[in-house]
């Protein structure tokens, strides 16, 4: 049981990362191009194209949340996780920012859970057969 618990509160927590990170995009006017070119070098910083992407991630999100679609949903959701883990690498090393920044205050310690977010979407995809109480799961045993 404690297996079951344990990846139900793995998938709502990712999913509702997706859903959070993509509503506040969705509602902050300028947020996802802001992002875009602060940690990802400006790629997809176009507004319109960030609002596509939030309206796919709070989807997304909500598929993962509820646990339908695991087979594609769980891949879209750790492509994007751990996706975002990459271009923070150096708060990861250097949590304190005392080698990898040019200022300490640079550096961001509440970054560091993102690489733990990281690990839960791959160990969901690896796990996914023992993840019972997705609706996927159970509509499945219906059948």
């Amino acid at each position: 049981m404690l297996t079951k618990i344990s990846l139900l509160i793995m998938r709502v927590g990712t999913g509702m990362l997706l859903v959070l990170w993509g509503g506040a995009r969705l509602l902050k006017e300028g947020m996802g191009p802001h992002l875009a070119n602060k940690y990802y070098g400006g790629v997809a910083a176009d507004s319109t194209l960030q609002l596509a992407f939030a309206g796919f991630e709070v989807v997304l999100g909500l598929l993962v949340v509820v646990g339908l679609f695991r087979k594609y949903s769980l891949i879209g959701s750790a492509v994007i996780l751990v996706g975002g883990v990459l271009p923070i690498w150096r708060h990861f090393l250097d949590p304190y920012g005392q080698y990898l920044f040019a200022k300490p205050e640079d550096a961001n310690l509440l970054f560091f859970p993102s690489l733990t977010v990281a690990g839960a979407a791959l160990a969901l995809i690896a796990l996914r057969d023992l993840d019972t109480l997705a609706l996927d799961k159970l509509f499945g045993k219906k059948r």
